[in-house]
């Protein structure tokens, strides 16, 4: 049991090519629990005592080979795992947990990386779209039926807010920026009442971005960034949050991903 919580979700895009990555920044940002995306290895691969030699014994891992996966790293005990198919074809796209806080009190911890879509926002020539849309689907039915407080994040592959891409009017039509996708996420918002943290500690319009592609030659300079990784808590979880950032620097170190750590800490 512990009081606050420091929690992290980071699309890796491949774990073990980016091992040397995760470890330098346990090392220096020292969250109790890193949730992963797009480990892109199979559970029986994982690389997972590259975390134990650094206190993370607590693993919740649900991968398969090159593709997808996604990994719940912990130093405090997690309990009742549970895996959904909101993919329904048996793509490794979840994970949940659960944790104690220092009043016993237990959280959910939903870990999701949400397809990314295609490119484009048309599920009849695109079925990647409609797979996407599908999934969305699937997790606003699980949503209005959650009982337990709950802290959901990971990659979802939409930016919502015109302040969250470099430039609204030229990504209107772009996949993760469109109109059907935001209303589609707002429906699992508005499911279960969901806060968004990022948007709570870093308010509209301010600029707020955790993914850049690596076709930028300079993606610092070019900015040309999008909010697709998020964190969300239950409603009556709002005041339990202390703060939030996006670790903007790392995806500058040596063989980044192309999104950046969320980090945000809890009073549990």
């Amino acid at each position: 049991m512990t009081a606050n919580i420091k929690i992290v979700t980071w699309n890796i895009n491949s774990v073990r090519f980016r091992i040397e990555t995760v470890q330098r920044f346990l090392k220096e940002e020292k969250p109790d629990i890193l949730c992963l995306q797009e480990t892109k290895v199979a559970d029986d691969k994982f690389p997972e005592g590259a975390f134990r030699q650094l206190g993370y014994n607590h693993q919740a891992l649900n991968g398969q080979p090159m593709h997808h996966g996604v990994a719940t790293l912990s130093r405090i005990p997690l309990h009742n795992i549970t895996r959904n198919d909101w993919q329904a074809n048996g793509e490794a796209r979840h994970v949940g947990v659960e944790i104690k806080g220092a009043s016993g009190k237990s959280v959910r911890l939903e870990n999701v990386y949400i397809p990314a879509g295609g490119e484009v926002a048309d599920r009849e020539v695109n079925p990647k779209f409609g797979q996407k849309m599908d999934f969305y689907g699937r997790m606003i039915e699980w949503a209005k039926e959650l009982k337990d407080p709950t802290i959901l994040l990971g990659d979802f592959n939409i930016a919502p807010l015109e302040c969250d891409v470099w430039s609204h009017k030229q990504l209107i039509n772009t996949v993760s920026h469109t109109q059907i996708e935001i209303d589609r996420l707002y429906e699992l918002r508005d499911a279960h009442g969901w806060i968004d943290v990022g948007r709570k500690f870093i308010p509209a319009p301010e600029r707020l971005y955790s993914w850049w592609s690596y076709r930028a030659r300079d993606w610092a300079k070019s900015d040309k960034g999008r909010r697709l990784d998020h964190i969300w808590v239950s409603p009556e979880l709002e005041n339990n949050v202390l703060g939030h950032k996006v670790l903007e620097p790392v995806r500058g170190w040596t063989k980044p991903s192309d999104h950046a750590p969320l980090v945000s800490e809890f009073a549990l």
